[in-house]
């Protein structure tokens, strides 16, 4: 017999995470059920559809299994769709090369299609919206649980952003070097920017993690010595990033103070071991920007979070390193800034290259208590001085957030301010039942990946709920069945998961890595991952 409480109960996610926050948003009140949950008959087996293979839709996958093996009269087929041939979503193309052991994550995913009496599918290659409407998604499965992520960014708004070359958001510049297929054309701009330049320069506008793994994957990949070579890097990037002997200059800017970083100690601290572990590059930080942000309302931030302390102790650790050691011109250098708003991108002054970006400009910034504010102060914003500098730079990676996006059949729930969809511990209430949502769509582009896996039992015990409380109608028209035939009709071609492990088996093969010790050489392309599945 399930009960929705002991549900919660035994899945709650109790170890202590230390979250990266990219965009925050309040945190949903869990479930609170009002009585035990009854045994669940059902008739036909329940047809569930998942948009998108990433964390947030492999958790939810996972839960519901779960919950299926707790009652023995439940029947539930689960299918996952990604417009992608390849399945793990950012676990595959946004975490960091650099980061394997985050990846073995997938190893857990997998276990899911692997297990013969799990009733899930990977439909990949097929895209909701183009290839099959979320309208007809929802008339062939009972539920619909949307977890397809954020495929977008968030803007500056600034002079030049959409207009000079060598401007890109953070998430594009991760997906290249990750070997998504829809930006391996990105290559072509990253080597032009460094094509003619004797030292190269970007800037990393950004203070979270996104933009602390940017700077250290440029640093890291362009050392000759130790260019992540034995990493599953992309080798189109790799081989862009190791093409050039000239040093490359990297500068890392927010508008706020070091103590309201996003970034965590980890993520600071191996910007901290370029050198020492041969990669040939310094990093540096100023002393005065580190002063400049120690306000007492920031202060008194700092004493309240013992993380804070920890990463404030660091950096002034680095400062006072950086102020004594000496630097060769022949190293690359990472400087994290502190204080400095861009305010537009300036094209490059060489009369030839006027479409190009050649530096960014910045305002210095002071921290102010907000005002009207019933915190006593202690909110603070970053206000400019009137104070400009102009940082050379041939490529800026802008990390300021990324944005999820509608597809048709969103129309009443998709909040364009956040990027989210309107819902009620994952109903999606105001498009009528069966509809759910799950993961960053579903809170907003926060938290690391064990996020998810909370995210997707509040989403899973939503379902249990509404199927006890008999507000699912339950009169799905076909499911897998009619969906492949609809598909097959379109002439999509599906990958399944047999076609996946095809894939699989021709990126991992020996005669493809660069060395031995590579994981696996991806395909970069949609024509050669497709010709490899079929």
């Amino acid at each position: 017999m399930i009960s929705l409480s002991n549900f919660i109960r035994k899945n709650t996610f109790h170890s202590s995470l230390s979250l990266h926050t990219v965009i925050g948003f309040r945190k949903a009140k869990p479930v609170i059920p009002t009585r035990s949950m009854a045994r669940v008959r059902w008739n036909n087996t329940i047809s569930v559809a998942i948009v998108g293979s990433g964390p947030a839709g492999c958790y939810t996958a996972k839960y519901l299994q779960k919950s299926l093996k707790q009652n023995e009269d439940a029947s539930i087929s689960i299918d996952i769709l990604d417009r992608l041939p390849t399945p793990f979503g950012l676990v595959r193309s946004g975490v960091a090369p650099d980061h394997p052991e985050v990846k073995n994550v997938q190893n857990d995913f997998t276990t899911l299609f692997e297990t013969d009496n799990l009733p899930l599918s990977f439909l990949g290659n097929v895209t909701v919206g183009r290839d099959v409407s979320l309208d007809e998604l929802r008339s062939l499965y009972d539920i619909v649980i949307l977890a397809y992520g954020c495929e977008s960014d968030r803007k500056l708004q600034i002079p030049g952003e959409d207009s000079l070359e060598g401007v890109m958001s953070a998430r594009e510049f991760v997906s290249w070097y990750n070997s998504h297929p829809d930006y391996t054309e990105i290559d072509k701009a990253v080597a032009k920017t460094f094509s003619s330049e004797k030292c190269r320069h970007v800037v990393v506008i950004g203070h979270g993690n996104v933009a602390l793994d940017c700077a250290r994957i440029l640093a890291k990949g362009c050392s000759k010595s130790n260019g992540l070579g034995n990493t599953d890097i992309a080798s189109h990037a790799w081989s862009t990033l190791q093409n050039n002997d000239n040093p490359i200059m990297i500068t890392i800017v927010g508008r706020r103070g070091h103590i309201q970083g996003a970034f965590t100690i980890k993520e600071l601290r191996e910007l901290t071991k370029l050198e020492e572990e041969g990669y040939n590059a310094i990093f540096s930080i100023l002393p005065d920007e580190l002063e400049l942000g120690s306000t007492p309302p920031s202060l008194s931030q700092l004493e309240k979070s013992r993380p804070k302390k920890r990463i404030d102790k660091l950096l002034r650790q680095i400062a006072n390193s950086s102020s004594l050691a000496s630097t060769s011109t022949n190293q690359n250098h990472v400087k994290l800034r502190f204080l400095l708003n861009p305010v537009s991108f300036e094209p490059s002054s060489n009369p030839s290259e006027k479409s190009k970006l050649g530096y960014v400009r910045c305002e210095r910034t002071m921290l102010v208590p907000q005002k009207d504010n019933p915190d006593d102060g202690q909110r603070q914003v970053a206000v400019g001085t009137g104070e400009y500098c102009d940082i050379p730079a041939q490529l800026a990676l802008v990390s300021v957030g990324y944005q999820g996006v509608p597809i048709d059949g969103l129309e009443r729930s998709f909040q364009e301010e956040t990027g989210t969809v309107r819902n009620l511990q994952g109903r999606v209430d105001s498009e009528g039942p069966g509809l759910y949502v799950t993961g960053w769509l579903k809170r907003g582009p926060s938290g690391i990946i064990g996020t998810n896996a909370v995210d997707a039992k509040e989403t899973v015990a939503a379902i249990l709920q509404d199927l006890q409380d008999e507000k699912l109608p339950l009169n799905s028209n076909g499911g897998t069945p009619k969906l492949m035939q609809l598909l097959q009709d379109r002439q999509v071609k599906v990958v399944n998961w047999e076609a996946y492990k095809k894939i699989d088996l021709v990126e991992t093969n020996s005669a493809r890595k660069r060395n031995q010790e590579q994981p696996r050489n991806k395909l970069p392309t949609y024509d050669e991952l497709l010709k490899a599945a079929f």
